[in-house]
């Protein structure tokens, strides 16, 4: 698109050709009016009679060369080709937006699949461990069975929950598989090629402070929004090159050059030649296509128009949906917090009761299995905070405060100049 924007904006500038073109010709004797007659050379080319015998008119054999220089130049008088240039620009434009939106979009999705991977990891640790508790539970329970303290009902109760268990641990493991396999994918590898990066929910941390923008500001910062701008413009531009197509048109062209039958005469005394043409065209009847021309493009403005407005709302809906699931993750993370404290603590105090042999192993197990079970609570609900709130940054623009062009946001061109240049997510 660049290259389009360049070849448009030649047509601002003259065209310059030059011609060379060397001949071999008859001329037939009935056409010795269409002779070059005498050269400057002193040779003449012209047929002749023959002056002896039957009256006869002769050809006549010659060589000739024509050098030439071609100057052609339309004024843009009604703005046709700046409404052109216009609009490859914002066409241009928005192909860049385009692909900072794609840069984004990566890196929202790489950061969902780390934070997928740090929180199935975190769940498989907490699953293992209630499936140990419940194994260690079973055991009892059979050993119970066999002096005769449980029925075998309890015994088959307690085998379900193991199953129960080590089934729910299954699709966790298959989950983390396959984002291992996206995260090779985002990263550019096959499936067999691995990336070192590991990802554990310990390791992340939420940010003290979330991105602060004003509302008028968001549509500066979301590259999608910009596109639609972009794509607006080059529609209004578009309107300009209808509505000029139907005026006038201007053209000027001049020709200077040089002819003789040798190559050393044709710039000298005789030889030389030039001619200065101006043209003006305008079309007077076309059944109607030029005006039907301008309608459609004033029609793709309006179209352009709505695109652009839903393209705002919806910025505007995603960062307020945004908002909304981060308040909600809060209150959900605080009871989540608040339910890991408080069986955890009842875990303590369970096993403290046991070491007094106040009660049994068996109730130690269970305090610890329902205190794992809140773990994984407590880690969707970290999970979530984390997902939404790295949504609200994709949902802003992405890190547009680290941008070259921050403070003035009037072109994305600093920021992609190169493809292999780190930006923030």
């Amino acid at each position: 698109m660049q290259q389009n924007v360049i070849a448009q904006e030649g047509f601002f500038y003259p065209t310059v050709g030059a011609g060379y073109s060397p001949s071999r010709n008859k001329l037939a004797g009935n056409n010795g009016g269409n002779a070059y007659g005498l050269q400057a050379n002193g040779q003449s080319i012209n047929t002749y009679t023959n002056p002896a015998g039957p009256t006869f008119v002769k050809p006549v054999y010659y060589n000739y060369h024509i050098s030439q220089i071609t100057v052609g130049y339309m004024p843009d008088i009604f703005g046709i080709n700046r409404r052109q240039v216009e609009s490859l620009q914002a066409q241009l434009n928005e192909q860049r937006f385009q692909v900072e939106a794609t840069y984004i979009t990566l890196a929202s999705n790489v950061v969902a699949a780390a934070l997928q991977e740090a929180s199935l990891r975190s769940q498989i640790v907490a699953m293992q461990k209630i499936i140990e508790l419940s194994s260690e539970n079973l055991d009892i329970m059979r050993k119970q069975f066999k002096l005769g303290f449980v029925s075998t009902i309890d015994v088959a109760s307690q085998e379900s929950a193991q199953a129960q268990a080590e089934q729910a641990l299954i699709p966790l493991n298959k989950q983390l598989e396959q984002t291992r396999d996206l995260i090779r994918a985002l990263a550019g590898n096959l499936p067999s090629e691995d990336v070192p990066e590991k990802f554990e929910l310990a390791s992340l941390h939420l940010p003290q402070e979330l991105p602060l923008s004003l509302p008028s500001q968001l549509v500066e910062q979301r590259p999608d929004i910009r596109a639609a701008q972009e794509q607006l413009h080059s529609a209004s531009a578009q309107v300009g090159v209808t509505v000029a197509n139907r005026l006038p048109q201007f053209s000027i062209t001049g020709i200077m050059g040089g002819m003789a039958s040798t190559p050393n005469w044709m710039f000298q005394q005789g030889g030389g030649f030039f001619s200065l043409l101006g043209n003006i065209s305008a079309t007077l009847f076309d059944g109607g296509t030029l005006k039907a021309n301008e309608r459609a493009a004033r029609e793709r403005l309006v179209q352009a128009s709505a695109d652009y407005r839903n393209v705002v709302i919806v910025a505007f809906q995603n960062v307020a949906d945004t908002l909304h699931a981060i308040q909600s993750d809060g209150d959900s993370l605080k009871a989540a917090t608040q339910s890991e404290q408080a069986l955890k603590v009842a875990a303590e105090i369970t096993r403290k009761q046991y070491n007094l042999g106040y009660v049994s192993y068996q109730m130690v197990l269970l305090a610890e299995q329902s205190h794992q079970q809140s773990l994984i609570n407590l880690i969707q609900a970290k999970t979530n905070c984390f997902g939404d709130t790295a949504a609200l940054y994709q949902a802003l623009g992405g890190g547009w405060w680290n941008r070259p062009d921050a403070s003035t946001r009037t072109d994305l061109t600093a920021s992609l100049a190169s493809p292999n240049e780190k930006r923030a997510p």
